[in-house]
């Protein structure tokens, strides 16, 4: 399998499905995720501003990132941050780039990371519909294995054909991918479910 290494953004880290199926498919061994403390501490005031978590619920997810993915996060000199080249308030995610040697950080805010400005690091930006399309494209077998994980996994388990209209969308590309996978089985849930 790949190891490659990849930094996340927050942006993709608090709404909840990309978040699942992302590090899904880094539990799988498909990539090998990064974040600095910034990025989790964006996530955090995301989470408690937006979600409805409580702080305690914010805690405890971010401890499990932290247990499953013990190598992840990366101290980013702030001489790093003040090299890059991006938008201002990104230049912290591009530097967590930089030290984690990623050549891809996935980002819903893909205008803050233009291409010239990574560049020279041999970076790109790639929004999550992207990425995980292209993770489907390379591993499809493992990438399914995370789909009906993530249905079955939820504290309130839901049908995996819920989790593909989500993901339609969200990630309308993948949720393609997804869809002819998947189309049999939510063609008969959706008979069963009326």
């Amino acid at each position: 399998m790949a190891t490659f290494p990849v930094v996340l953004d927050a942006c993709v880290l608090y709404p909840s499905l990309t978040r699942d199926l992302l590090l899904r498919a880094a539990h799988a061994e498909l990539y090998r995720p990064h974040w600095s403390q910034f990025i989790i501490d964006e996530v955090m005031r995301n989470l408690l501003q937006r979600s409805g978590m409580t702080p305690e619920a914010v805690a405890h997810l971010v401890s499990m990132m932290t247990h499953f993915f013990p190598e992840a996060s990366v101290l980013v000199p702030q001489a790093q941050i003040d090299a890059m080249p991006n938008h201002p308030k990104d230049r912290h995610v591009a530097a967590a780039a930089v030290i984690a040697g990623a050549s891809v950080i996935v980002t819903s805010n893909l205008k803050d990371f233009k291409n010239e400005d990574l560049k020279p690091w041999g970076i790109q930006a790639q929004c999550p519909d992207t990425f995980l399309t292209h993770l489907f494209d390379l591993y499809p077998l493992e990438m399914e294995k995370a789909v009906v994980a993530c249905a079955e996994d939820r504290s309130t388990p839901v049908h995996v054909a819920e989790i593909v209209r989500r993901t339609k969308r969200k990630l309308p590309t993948f949720g393609s991918r997804l869809w002819h996978i998947f189309s049999e089985v939510a063609v008969e849930h959706e008979v069963c479910s009326e």
